[in-house]
């Protein structure tokens, strides 16, 4: 399939979105990256590998699941691409299983990541423990207190967690820090970028690892109702790699519409949001050109949300591109608005989600519906990480 439109330029720019914006310290490591990545991924050697991990490692084919009462509700059929169930929780461990293996070919002995919610970073410990290479996770100290049981995980893992206390001790923070170590351990160490952020080619690489999504779905609604794409495609987006991988397959596809939900937290017309496409400027920040929360100067803005893997400022390049093009519509959901699709996903189908999914299932009763649609939710991750939040959440419903 021709993804020319959608695919960067030899620059790694999605029209004026991307770019590889980095000190000169890392100009060698994207270098061997960017001059390697197509050459690793498309061979038959890495894809058979690969494919094998997702298959015998973390369970894939994830299920596409016919949510009989959600459709029911909203008068329109609603499957949901079952990310939680993959091996650690979320759709992370399909990119670092392919970056870890990338990683090998390079020669990297050390890995180093950041994460927010703690998905990404059990994932990046998970297949270090596989493959037997050093870890080390950047996670801001905000959300080291409220992920507390993905950072037990990641130490059962093997993996040397660093709490970040600059900042608002969150997401952002952590990819400075990440980056900071990169720039001191050049030639040993591989950074494995959770989303489709960075310097190019990790936007690519990630989407094509990631692509593994759509790909699936692709086949699945094929041998469902006899037609391999659906009406719409749903998925939550802070940096934005479930969604990239959702929408992958279908990017060419006009029939197809592609809905972004990103985390408004109290309100996009509150202080307290990370709705980088509703609010956003074009700006720089961790190696590349995108939609950025800034102020009248440029500063990027502290970004919140109750999900610790959306709380982020910025957002995607491509993400970025499909929004300018108007190829991606991105709909802002609230803290609250999440919390109640997430209540309801699990009353009516006995799925916990992650918050970070339940902002994509926010959209639900947002727009109108026609029967007889067919529409893709990615739920990108399970609910277990987020016991403290919803338990607080029951504790406000009860008073």
């Amino acid at each position: 399939m021709n993804k020319s439109r959608f695919t960067p330029d030899a620059d790694g720019y999605y029209g004026e979105f991307g770019g590889a914006y980095i000190p000169e310290m890392l100009v060698p490591n994207i270098t061997e990256l960017r001059d390697n990545y197509l050459r690793i991924i498309e061979s038959e050697e890495f894809r058979n590998e690969f494919h094998e991990l997702l298959r015998d490692y973390s369970g894939r084919p994830t299920p596409l699941y016919f949510a009989k009462r959600l459709s029911e509700k909203y008068h329109t059929n609603v499957y949901l691409k079952r990310e939680d169930l993959n091996h650690t929780g979320a759709h992370k461990i399909n990119n670092t299983i392919g970056q870890v293996l990338l990683a090998e070919k390079l020669g990297k002995k050390r890995i180093i990541a950041e994460t927010g919610a703690g998905q990404h970073g059990v994932a990046t410990a998970t297949v270090c423990a596989l493959k037997g290479l050093e870890c080390v996770v950047y996670m801001g100290a905000l959300d080291v207190d409220r992920q507390a049981p993905n950072v037990i995980k990641m130490k059962m893992l093997g993996a040397t967690v660093v709490p970040v206390e600059s900042g608002n001790k969150t997401l952002k923070d952590a990819t400075n820090e990440a980056m900071r170590d990169w720039i001191n351990h050049p030639d040993d160490t591989y950074y494995i970028i959770g989303s489709v952020v960075g310097p190019h080619p990790y936007p690519d690489l990630v989407s094509r690892l990631q692509s593994v999504i759509s790909d699936e779905i692709s086949v699945q609604l094929n041998a469902r109702i006899g037609r391999a794409y659906p009406d719409y495609v749903m998925a939550c987006v802070g940096g934005g790699s479930n969604a990239a991988g959702g929408f992958y397959a279908f990017l060419d596809n006009p029939a197809v519409k592609l809905i972004g939900a990103e985390a408004a937290g109290l309100g996009v017309n509150t202080s307290k949001t990370a709705a980088t496409l509703a609010l956003g400027q074009t700006g720089i920040l961790h190696g590349s050109k995108s939609k950025l929360i800034q102020d009248q100067y440029g500063q990027v803005i502290e970004p919140y949300s109750i999900s610790a893997g959306l709380d982020y400022p910025g957002v995607g390049p491509l993400h970025s591109y499909l929004q300018a093009i108007g190829r991606c519509t991105y709909i802002p959901v609230t803290d609250q608005e999440a919390l109640d699709a997430a209540m309801e996903l699990t009353r009516l189908e006995g799925i916990i989600p992650a918050l970070e999914s339940a902002h994509a299932l926010a959209l639900l009763p947002k727009l109108n519906w026609n029967p007889g649609e067919e529409m893709v939710i990615i739920l990108s991750g399970r609910g277990d990480k987020d016991m403290d939040t919803y338990s607080k959440y029951f504790d406000h419903e009860s008073h």
